[in-house]
């Protein structure tokens, strides 16, 4: 479905019913497409093993992510 802007500022509720029912809204200003409004979905977050990413997780001396940042952040003395 398409929409004007001065349709999202005057009928905001009647797109976001829509887009609730699963449809997706473009929204136009000026006749060229601007936005996309899409249904939300929420993502579960995958649970790993070694919660360290990029270069250290293979770094396989840091058993204990906690620890590991907890220890850095000592103070000296």
């Amino acid at each position: 479905m398409k929409a004007t802007a001065k349709d999202l500022r005057f009928h905001s509720k009647e797109l976001l019913d829509t887009v609730n029912r699963g449809e997706e809204v473009v929204i136009t200003f000026r006749g060229k497409p601007r936005a996309k409004l899409i249904p939300y979905t929420e993502k579960i977050k995958e649970i790993t093993k070694n919660e360290l990413f990029g270069i250290w997780k293979d770094y396989d001396v840091i058993q204990d992510v906690g620890e590991y940042v907890r220890d850095l952040r000592k103070g000296r003395f």
